[in-house]
């Protein structure tokens, strides 16, 4: 039986890394991103790209209607994110409007789109996964905003997925070359960090075994371990 995954901000970094891997081991993936050119350079074979805005209602109703062509999905991954307004700054100066504006992005797309699809995720009794970061349980001067949506967003998936009974990962992928990494240090070289490829193989092996609802860090995952940092009830 065909397996189907959504998995948003697929266009670039492990987003990207992660559709192609599906696609390349038999699921059919539909992805998203802004850029319809970036998206237009994936492999066609087994793989639906539709280029939007996550925050818009009519892009999140798209996407809905391509899982329901396929008729089921068994994979959600909450991969698209935003840093917000650069260069980071400290929160004693960072207005309310660009918080609420990262929010949206990181927390309440990922909540809008999850809602619209859960009777598929149900049928299916499909895996809800939110890429995360260590800056959602650490403190970094100049993180707050993104790290604040980052923790929110964990725990919107983990409560979610406890809720409907459902499987709940929250994954802390650690850093890598990819473009956000860039951006949120200008100037600074980031080649000695992993390619996103690499962190592919730990998710996989949690589609694969399956274990407890939490939140896992991919280090951990590499060595071995499957029991969750934090385990969902």
């Amino acid at each position: 039986m065909m397996s189907v995954a959504l998995i948003t901000g697929g266009s670039a970094g492990l987003g990207r890394a992660l559709t192609i891997a599906l696609a390349e081991r038999g699921w059919t993936v539909i992805t998203d991103g802004r850029s319809a050119d970036r998206l237009a350079t994936l492999p066609r074979q087994r793989v639906v790209a539709v280029a939007g805005d996550l925050t818009d209602a009519y892009h999140q109703a798209r996407l809905g209607e391509e899982v329901e062509r396929l008729g089921r999905l068994d994979l959600l991954v909450h991969n698209a994110s935003t840093l917000g307004p650069l260069p980071l700054r400290p929160l004693r100066d960072l207005p309310a409007a660009d918080l609420a504006a990262v929010w949206q992005v990181n927390v309440g797309a990922p909540l809008a789109l999850t809602q619209l699809l859960l009777p598929r995720l149900l049928a299916s009794a499909a895996i809800l996964m939110t890429i995360s970061s260590d800056a959602a349980v650490e403190h970094y001067q100049t993180w707050g905003a993104y790290g604040a949506t980052k923790a929110a967003a964990d725990h919107l998936t983990l409560t979610l997925a406890a809720e409907e009974g459902l499987l709940g990962y929250a994954i802390d992928p650690g850093d890598m070359q990819t473009q956000m990494q860039a951006d949120a240090f200008p100037g600074e070289d980031i080649s000695d960090r992993p390619l996103p490829a690499t962190v592919v193989p730990k998710l996989l092996r949690l589609l694969r075994d399956r274990p407890l609802s939490g939140r896992y860090r991919a280090a951990d995952l590499e060595a071995g371990d499957l029991q969750p940092a934090s385990a969902g009830a």
